[in-house]
């Protein structure tokens, strides 16, 4: 197994596509024990930690595109053949890529049958934009207006047909 040197490398190698292990990801992010005065600094740094990840698993084309490609499925989810498809990517490869999605927390998976079909986590997805949104306008709501508008949702409700 190999495991990351650092947060420098460990962001790296999940940047460049290498992919970790689930145990290398968990022993990096849970290194060092926390004691009862480090408790708060220190969870807010683990949410840093983990918009870092998610961000940094986003930070590559091809899990970039298959992330939009989730989003746009929503709330149905695809099947792995069905994403590789439709992106023109081989199979081995993205399985790569939806591992690196999965551990960063922005892709789960579900087993129908046969099929496992993979789906956005839209909830994680919120958390991250809404963590890096948090301290915005330093107080000012107005000027998080034009922003707010353009995180509004972009597709009316789907109309049902009158039968």
């Amino acid at each position: 197994m190999r495991k990351p040197q650092g947060k420098k490398g460990f962001l790296k190698t999940l940047i460049r596509g290498g992919g970790l292990p689930q145990q290398a990801i968990h022993e990096y992010l849970h290194s060092r024990p926390l004691t009862v005065t480090q408790h708060f600094h220190k969870s807010r740094h683990m949410e840093s930690e983990d918009v870092i990840l998610a961000l940094a698993a986003l930070a590559q084309s091809t899990r970039l595109d298959v992330f939009r490609l989730l989003v746009r499925h929503e709330p149905d989810g695809l099947p792995a053949g069905d994403i590789a498809r439709e992106l023109a990517v081989p199979h081995n490869t993205l399985s790569s890529h939806l591992g690196i999605l999965s551990r960063a927390g922005l892709v789960r998976s579900e087993r129908r049958s046969r099929l496992i079909i993979y789906r956005a986590d839209l909830d994680r997805l919120r958390e991250v934009v809404t963590f890096l949104l948090k301290d915005c306008c330093g107080g000012h709501p107005g000027l998080c207006a034009p922003l707010i508008d353009a995180l509004s949702p972009c597709c009316p409700p789907k109309e049902v047909a009158a039968g």
